[in-house]
Protein backbone atom coordinates (compact mmCIF):
# COMPACT_ATOMS: atom_id res chain seq x y z
CA UNK A 1 0.00 0.00 0.00
CA UNK A 2 0.91 3.70 -0.72
CA UNK A 3 2.21 5.89 1.57
CA UNK A 4 0.06 8.66 1.78
CA UNK A 5 1.37 12.07 0.35
CA UNK A 6 0.64 15.35 2.17
CA UNK A 7 -1.88 17.87 0.25
CA UNK A 8 -3.29 21.25 0.13
CA UNK A 9 -7.00 21.17 -0.74
CA UNK A 10 -9.42 23.90 -2.33
CA UNK A 11 -13.01 23.77 -2.63
CA UNK A 12 -13.31 20.76 -0.50
CA UNK A 13 -17.17 19.88 -1.25
CA UNK A 14 -15.85 20.44 -5.06
CA UNK A 15 -17.92 17.66 -7.49
CA UNK A 16 -14.63 17.03 -9.77
CA UNK A 17 -11.48 15.91 -8.01
CA UNK A 18 -8.25 17.30 -9.50
CA UNK A 19 -4.91 16.63 -8.45
CA UNK A 20 -1.68 18.76 -9.00
CA UNK A 21 1.89 16.93 -8.61
CA UNK A 22 3.32 20.24 -7.64
CA UNK A 23 2.23 23.68 -6.63
CA UNK A 24 2.38 26.14 -9.84
CA UNK A 25 2.98 29.79 -9.83
CA UNK A 26 -0.16 31.97 -9.88
CA UNK A 27 -3.84 31.51 -8.27
CA UNK A 28 -5.80 31.66 -11.35
CA UNK A 29 -5.40 28.37 -12.60
CA UNK A 30 -6.87 27.10 -9.01
CA UNK A 31 -9.74 29.53 -8.87
CA UNK A 32 -10.78 28.55 -12.81
CA UNK A 33 -10.65 25.08 -11.90
CA UNK A 34 -12.97 25.86 -8.68
CA UNK A 35 -15.56 27.95 -10.41
CA UNK A 36 -16.38 25.01 -12.49
CA UNK A 37 -16.89 22.68 -9.29
CA UNK A 38 -13.71 21.12 -8.92
CA UNK A 39 -11.95 20.37 -5.88
CA UNK A 40 -8.32 20.70 -5.94
CA UNK A 41 -5.41 19.04 -4.34
CA UNK A 42 -2.20 20.38 -4.78
CA UNK A 43 0.55 18.51 -3.76
CA UNK A 44 2.69 19.73 -0.55
CA UNK A 45 5.19 16.24 -0.59
CA UNK A 46 8.68 17.73 0.45
CA UNK A 47 10.35 16.19 -2.68
CA UNK A 48 11.65 17.80 -6.09
CA UNK A 49 10.38 14.54 -8.24
CA UNK A 50 7.54 12.30 -7.12
CA UNK A 51 7.89 8.39 -7.93
CA UNK A 52 5.04 6.84 -9.39
CA UNK A 53 4.62 5.41 -5.96
CA UNK A 54 3.59 9.13 -4.63
CA UNK A 55 1.12 9.90 -7.70
CA UNK A 56 -0.53 6.36 -7.09
CA UNK A 57 -1.02 7.75 -3.81
CA UNK A 58 -2.46 11.25 -4.63
CA UNK A 59 -4.94 9.72 -7.55
CA UNK A 60 -6.37 7.61 -5.17
CA UNK A 61 -9.42 5.81 -5.61
CA UNK A 62 -11.13 8.63 -7.21
CA UNK A 63 -9.63 11.39 -9.52
CA UNK A 64 -11.03 12.76 -12.46
CA UNK A 65 -7.64 14.37 -14.05
CA UNK A 66 -4.18 15.36 -13.27
CA UNK A 67 -2.04 18.08 -14.08
CA UNK A 68 1.40 17.00 -13.84
CA UNK A 69 5.44 17.72 -14.45
CA UNK A 70 7.89 16.91 -16.96
CA UNK A 71 9.56 15.25 -14.51
CA UNK A 72 7.60 12.46 -13.85
CA UNK A 73 7.42 9.40 -15.34
CA UNK A 74 3.74 8.72 -17.18
CA UNK A 75 3.29 5.56 -18.67
CA UNK A 76 1.10 1.66 -18.18
CA UNK A 77 1.24 2.20 -14.70
CA UNK A 78 -0.08 5.51 -14.20
CA UNK A 79 -2.51 5.73 -16.74
CA UNK A 80 -3.96 2.86 -15.70
CA UNK A 81 -4.39 3.66 -12.24
CA UNK A 82 -5.97 7.20 -13.22
CA UNK A 83 -8.23 5.13 -15.41
CA UNK A 84 -9.21 2.67 -12.60
CA UNK A 85 -9.68 6.09 -10.54
CA UNK A 86 -12.33 7.19 -13.13
CA UNK A 87 -10.02 9.87 -15.11
CA UNK A 88 -9.77 11.06 -18.56
CA UNK A 89 -7.24 14.07 -18.26
CA UNK A 90 -3.61 14.53 -17.76
CA UNK A 91 -1.79 17.35 -18.10
CA UNK A 92 1.79 18.38 -18.38
CA UNK A 93 2.67 21.71 -17.28
CA UNK A 94 4.99 21.67 -20.02
CA UNK A 95 5.04 22.17 -24.38
CA UNK A 96 7.19 18.92 -24.20
CA UNK A 97 5.72 15.30 -23.58
CA UNK A 98 8.77 12.85 -23.18
CA UNK A 99 7.93 11.90 -20.25
CA UNK A 100 4.38 10.42 -21.39
CA UNK A 101 3.74 7.29 -23.14
CA UNK A 102 0.79 8.65 -24.74
CA UNK A 103 0.20 4.59 -26.29
CA UNK A 104 -0.62 4.03 -22.61
CA UNK A 105 -2.65 7.03 -22.43
CA UNK A 106 -4.47 5.96 -25.36
CA UNK A 107 -4.92 2.66 -24.42
CA UNK A 108 -6.99 3.53 -21.32
CA UNK A 109 -8.90 6.70 -23.31
CA UNK A 110 -7.12 9.85 -21.26
CA UNK A 111 -6.31 12.92 -23.09
CA UNK A 112 -2.79 13.93 -23.35
CA UNK A 113 -2.44 18.04 -22.42
CA UNK A 114 0.73 20.11 -23.12
CA UNK A 115 1.08 23.95 -22.86
CA UNK A 116 2.21 25.06 -26.32
CA UNK A 117 2.31 28.34 -27.53
CA UNK A 118 2.97 30.57 -24.26
CA UNK A 119 7.00 29.56 -24.10
CA UNK A 120 8.16 31.17 -27.15
CA UNK A 121 9.81 34.45 -26.51
CA UNK A 122 10.45 33.38 -22.82
CA UNK A 123 12.43 30.80 -24.11
CA UNK A 124 13.93 32.60 -26.80
CA UNK A 125 15.16 34.95 -24.17
CA UNK A 126 17.12 32.94 -21.87
CA UNK A 127 18.43 31.41 -25.08
CA UNK A 128 19.82 34.96 -25.99
CA UNK A 129 20.56 35.36 -22.68
CA UNK A 130 22.64 32.70 -22.24
CA UNK A 131 24.38 33.64 -26.06
CA UNK A 132 25.32 37.39 -24.52
CA UNK A 133 26.84 35.85 -21.40
CA UNK A 134 28.96 33.47 -23.01
CA UNK A 135 30.11 36.39 -25.43
CA UNK A 136 31.38 38.82 -22.80
CA UNK A 137 31.82 36.22 -20.27
CA UNK A 138 29.45 37.47 -17.32
CA UNK A 139 29.60 34.51 -15.33
CA UNK A 140 33.90 34.17 -15.21
CA UNK A 141 33.62 37.69 -14.23
CA UNK A 142 31.26 37.87 -11.91
CA UNK A 143 32.47 35.44 -9.72
CA UNK A 144 36.39 36.83 -10.06
CA UNK A 145 34.84 39.93 -9.08
CA UNK A 146 32.76 38.52 -5.77
CA UNK A 147 36.17 36.77 -4.82
CA UNK A 148 38.01 39.67 -4.31
CA UNK A 149 40.56 39.01 -7.51
CA UNK A 150 39.83 42.34 -9.08
CA UNK A 151 42.85 44.90 -8.58
CA UNK A 152 42.12 47.26 -11.56
CA UNK A 153 41.80 47.13 -15.26
CA UNK A 154 43.93 45.41 -17.16
CA UNK A 155 43.46 45.39 -21.24
CA UNK A 156 43.64 41.36 -21.31
CA UNK A 157 40.81 41.06 -18.47
CA UNK A 158 37.88 38.78 -19.42
CA UNK A 159 38.27 39.80 -23.18
CA UNK A 160 35.30 37.95 -24.98
CA UNK A 161 33.78 38.29 -28.07
CA UNK A 162 31.77 41.33 -29.90
CA UNK A 163 28.52 40.13 -31.53
CA UNK A 164 27.79 43.03 -33.83
CA UNK A 165 28.53 41.77 -37.46
CA UNK A 166 29.06 38.07 -36.91
CA UNK A 167 27.00 35.28 -38.02
CA UNK A 168 24.38 33.39 -35.56
CA UNK A 169 23.67 30.06 -36.23
CA UNK A 170 20.12 28.27 -35.64
CA UNK A 171 19.48 24.95 -36.19
CA UNK A 172 15.77 24.37 -35.84
CA UNK A 173 13.91 27.44 -37.02
CA UNK A 174 10.82 26.68 -35.63
CA UNK A 175 8.81 29.52 -33.35
CA UNK A 176 11.54 29.41 -30.67
CA UNK A 177 14.66 29.24 -33.07
CA UNK A 178 12.83 31.99 -34.94
CA UNK A 179 12.34 34.50 -32.15
CA UNK A 180 15.63 33.72 -31.05
CA UNK A 181 17.32 34.97 -34.19
CA UNK A 182 15.20 38.00 -34.42
CA UNK A 183 16.09 38.82 -31.47
CA UNK A 184 20.03 38.60 -32.15
CA UNK A 185 19.48 39.93 -35.27
CA UNK A 186 17.66 42.88 -34.90
CA UNK A 187 19.33 43.48 -31.14
CA UNK A 188 22.94 42.87 -32.55
CA UNK A 189 22.91 42.76 -36.18
CA UNK A 190 24.20 39.42 -36.86
CA UNK A 191 23.97 37.86 -40.22
CA UNK A 192 21.39 34.62 -40.18
CA UNK A 193 22.52 31.42 -41.08
CA UNK A 194 19.80 28.82 -40.37
CA UNK A 195 18.83 25.15 -41.26
CA UNK A 196 15.91 23.08 -40.64
CA UNK A 197 13.72 20.48 -43.03
CA UNK A 198 11.20 23.63 -43.36
CA UNK A 199 11.98 26.72 -44.95
CA UNK A 200 11.36 29.77 -42.59
CA UNK A 201 9.74 32.27 -44.95
CA UNK A 202 8.58 34.68 -42.39
CA UNK A 203 11.93 34.59 -40.81
CA UNK A 204 13.77 35.09 -43.77
CA UNK A 205 11.59 38.41 -45.10
CA UNK A 206 12.26 39.44 -41.35
CA UNK A 207 15.70 39.67 -42.24
CA UNK A 208 15.07 40.62 -45.74
CA UNK A 209 13.45 43.98 -44.79
CA UNK A 210 16.02 44.79 -41.52
CA UNK A 211 18.17 44.39 -43.37
CA UNK A 212 16.98 46.67 -46.10
CA UNK A 213 16.27 49.25 -43.09
CA UNK A 214 19.90 49.16 -42.48
CA UNK A 215 20.75 50.42 -45.97
CA UNK A 216 18.53 52.96 -46.04
CA UNK A 217 20.09 54.43 -42.87
CA UNK A 218 23.62 54.03 -44.01
CA UNK A 219 24.22 50.97 -41.93
CA UNK A 220 25.41 47.28 -43.39
CA UNK A 221 22.47 45.10 -44.06
CA UNK A 222 22.04 41.75 -42.18
CA UNK A 223 22.24 38.44 -44.42
CA UNK A 224 20.31 35.43 -44.38
CA UNK A 225 21.43 32.35 -45.73
CA UNK A 226 19.18 28.89 -45.30
CA UNK A 227 21.83 25.79 -45.44
CA UNK A 228 21.74 22.83 -47.02
CA UNK A 229 23.01 20.76 -44.36
CA UNK A 230 23.92 21.35 -40.50
CA UNK A 231 27.29 20.96 -41.08
CA UNK A 232 27.49 24.51 -42.73
CA UNK A 233 26.02 26.11 -40.21
CA UNK A 234 28.40 24.49 -37.36
CA UNK A 235 31.72 25.74 -39.94
CA UNK A 236 29.80 28.99 -40.36
CA UNK A 237 28.58 30.42 -37.29
CA UNK A 238 30.20 32.37 -34.31
CA UNK A 239 27.16 31.95 -32.34
CA UNK A 240 25.02 28.48 -32.55
CA UNK A 241 21.71 28.08 -30.57
CA UNK A 242 19.96 24.57 -30.55
CA UNK A 243 16.21 24.18 -31.08
CA UNK A 244 15.48 20.73 -32.60
CA UNK A 245 12.77 18.21 -31.69
CA UNK A 246 14.42 15.70 -29.67
CA UNK A 247 13.89 11.87 -31.39
CA UNK A 248 16.26 9.70 -32.89
CA UNK A 249 17.75 11.73 -35.18
CA UNK A 250 18.55 14.49 -33.54
CA UNK A 251 19.88 12.21 -30.75
CA UNK A 252 23.36 13.52 -29.87
CA UNK A 253 23.30 15.81 -33.05
CA UNK A 254 25.82 17.36 -31.21
CA UNK A 255 29.06 15.03 -31.13
CA UNK A 256 32.56 14.74 -31.25
CA UNK A 257 32.69 15.20 -34.54
CA UNK A 258 30.15 17.93 -34.72
CA UNK A 259 32.09 19.74 -31.82
CA UNK A 260 35.05 19.60 -33.78
CA UNK A 261 33.51 21.57 -37.38
CA UNK A 262 32.66 24.48 -35.06
CA UNK A 263 34.94 27.48 -35.03
CA UNK A 264 37.46 27.39 -32.23
CA UNK A 265 35.74 30.45 -30.41
CA UNK A 266 32.49 29.61 -31.52
CA UNK A 267 29.48 29.82 -28.61
CA UNK A 268 27.09 27.03 -28.62
CA UNK A 269 23.63 27.54 -26.77
CA UNK A 270 21.24 24.57 -25.86
CA UNK A 271 17.75 25.47 -24.48
CA UNK A 272 15.75 22.39 -26.48
CA UNK A 273 16.51 18.70 -25.20
CA UNK A 274 19.27 17.90 -23.21
CA UNK A 275 20.11 14.56 -24.94
CA UNK A 276 20.42 16.79 -28.32
CA UNK A 277 24.41 17.47 -26.79
CA UNK A 278 26.67 14.55 -25.99
CA UNK A 279 27.84 15.97 -22.81
CA UNK A 280 30.86 13.45 -22.26
CA UNK A 281 31.94 15.13 -25.90
CA UNK A 282 31.09 18.51 -25.18
CA UNK A 283 33.28 18.51 -21.38
CA UNK A 284 36.29 16.76 -23.61
CA UNK A 285 36.01 19.60 -26.61
CA UNK A 286 35.69 22.52 -23.78
CA UNK A 287 38.90 21.23 -21.95
CA UNK A 288 41.02 21.41 -24.99
CA UNK A 289 39.34 24.82 -26.28
CA UNK A 290 39.36 27.36 -23.91
CA UNK A 291 38.20 29.84 -26.37
CA UNK A 292 34.80 28.09 -27.10
CA UNK A 293 32.27 28.55 -24.79
CA UNK A 294 28.58 27.28 -24.08
CA UNK A 295 25.38 28.13 -22.13
CA UNK A 296 23.03 25.32 -21.11
CA UNK A 297 19.54 25.19 -20.00
CA UNK A 298 18.65 21.68 -20.27
CA UNK A 299 21.23 18.30 -19.33
CA UNK A 300 21.48 14.71 -20.92
CA UNK A 301 20.55 12.97 -17.19
CA UNK A 302 18.69 16.05 -15.61
CA UNK A 303 19.07 16.44 -12.78
CA UNK A 304 22.56 15.43 -12.89
CA UNK A 305 25.71 16.72 -15.48
CA UNK A 306 28.43 14.51 -16.78
CA UNK A 307 31.54 14.91 -14.68
CA UNK A 308 33.55 17.80 -14.86
CA UNK A 309 31.00 19.60 -17.14
CA UNK A 310 30.40 22.13 -13.65
CA UNK A 311 33.98 22.70 -13.35
CA UNK A 312 34.50 24.39 -17.18
CA UNK A 313 34.98 28.02 -16.46
CA UNK A 314 33.87 28.38 -20.39
CA UNK A 315 30.48 26.60 -19.93
CA UNK A 316 27.73 28.81 -18.16
CA UNK A 317 24.90 26.18 -16.95
CA UNK A 318 21.66 26.89 -15.50
CA UNK A 319 18.96 24.92 -14.27
CA UNK A 320 16.40 24.33 -16.63
CA UNK A 321 15.00 27.74 -16.64
CA UNK A 322 14.49 28.51 -20.62
CA UNK A 323 10.39 28.93 -19.21
CA UNK A 324 10.57 30.86 -15.76
CA UNK A 325 9.14 33.93 -16.49
CA UNK A 326 6.34 34.82 -14.21
CA UNK A 327 4.04 35.37 -17.40
CA UNK A 328 4.95 32.12 -18.46
CA UNK A 329 4.90 30.07 -15.78
CA UNK A 330 1.14 31.10 -14.82
CA UNK A 331 0.44 31.06 -18.33
CA UNK A 332 1.44 27.34 -18.49
CA UNK A 333 -0.65 26.58 -15.09
CA UNK A 334 -3.32 27.73 -16.57
CA UNK A 335 -3.18 26.02 -19.73
CA UNK A 336 -2.49 22.50 -17.85
CA UNK A 337 -5.33 23.31 -15.84
CA UNK A 338 -7.73 24.12 -18.63
CA UNK A 339 -6.88 21.03 -20.33
CA UNK A 340 -7.55 18.85 -17.52
CA UNK A 341 -11.36 21.06 -16.86
CA UNK A 342 -11.99 20.86 -20.67
CA UNK A 343 -11.95 17.19 -20.80
CA UNK A 344 -13.85 17.00 -17.67
CA UNK A 345 -16.45 19.35 -18.67
CA UNK A 346 -16.59 17.62 -22.41
CA UNK A 347 -15.53 20.99 -23.77
CA UNK A 348 -13.58 20.58 -27.39
CA UNK A 349 -10.32 21.06 -28.75
CA UNK A 350 -8.89 24.43 -29.24
CA UNK A 351 -8.27 24.42 -33.11
CA UNK A 352 -4.58 26.35 -32.55
CA UNK A 353 -2.83 25.36 -29.73
CA UNK A 354 -0.27 28.25 -30.14
CA UNK A 355 -2.65 30.83 -30.03
CA UNK A 356 -3.82 30.75 -26.62
CA UNK A 357 -3.92 34.41 -25.58
CA UNK A 358 -7.81 33.89 -25.36
CA UNK A 359 -7.08 31.49 -22.44
CA UNK A 360 -4.41 34.07 -21.10
CA UNK A 361 -6.56 37.06 -20.84
CA UNK A 362 -7.86 36.97 -17.19
CA UNK A 363 -10.40 39.79 -17.89
CA UNK A 364 -12.53 37.77 -19.31
CA UNK A 365 -13.66 34.13 -18.78
CA UNK A 366 -11.54 31.49 -21.29
CA UNK A 367 -12.66 29.58 -24.21
CA UNK A 368 -15.34 26.65 -23.10
CA UNK A 369 -12.36 24.99 -25.26
CA UNK A 370 -9.19 22.44 -24.35
CA UNK A 371 -6.45 24.35 -25.25
CA UNK A 372 -3.97 21.69 -26.47
CA UNK A 373 -4.58 18.07 -26.42
CA UNK A 374 -1.91 15.96 -28.36
CA UNK A 375 -3.60 13.11 -28.62
CA UNK A 376 -6.88 14.48 -29.90
CA UNK A 377 -7.43 12.54 -33.23
CA UNK A 378 -6.96 9.07 -31.76
CA UNK A 379 -9.28 9.57 -29.16
CA UNK A 380 -11.46 11.25 -31.69
CA UNK A 381 -12.28 14.52 -29.82
CA UNK A 382 -13.81 17.36 -31.42
CA UNK A 383 -12.40 20.15 -32.13
CA UNK A 384 -13.69 23.59 -31.38
CA UNK A 385 -15.46 26.11 -33.92
CA UNK A 386 -15.32 28.84 -31.46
Amino acid sequence: MAKPVSIEVWNPNGKYRVVSTKSMPGTRWINLLIEQDCRVEICTQKKTILSVEDIIALIGDKCDGVIGQLTEDWGETLFSALSRAGGKAFSNMAVGYNNVDVNAANKYGVAVGNTPGVLTETTAELAASLSLAAARRIVEADEFMRAGLYDGWLPHLFVGNLLKGQTVGVIGAGRIGSAYARMMIEGFKMNLIYYDLYQSTRLEKFVTAYGEFLKANGEQPVTWRRAATMDEVLREADVISLHPILDKTTYHLINKDSLATMKKEAILVNCSRGPVVDEVALVEHLKHNPMFRVGLDVFEEEPYMKPGLSDMKNAIVVPHIASASKWTREGMATLAALNVLGKIKGYPVWSDPNRVEPFLNGNVPPPAACPSIVNAKVLSLPVSKL
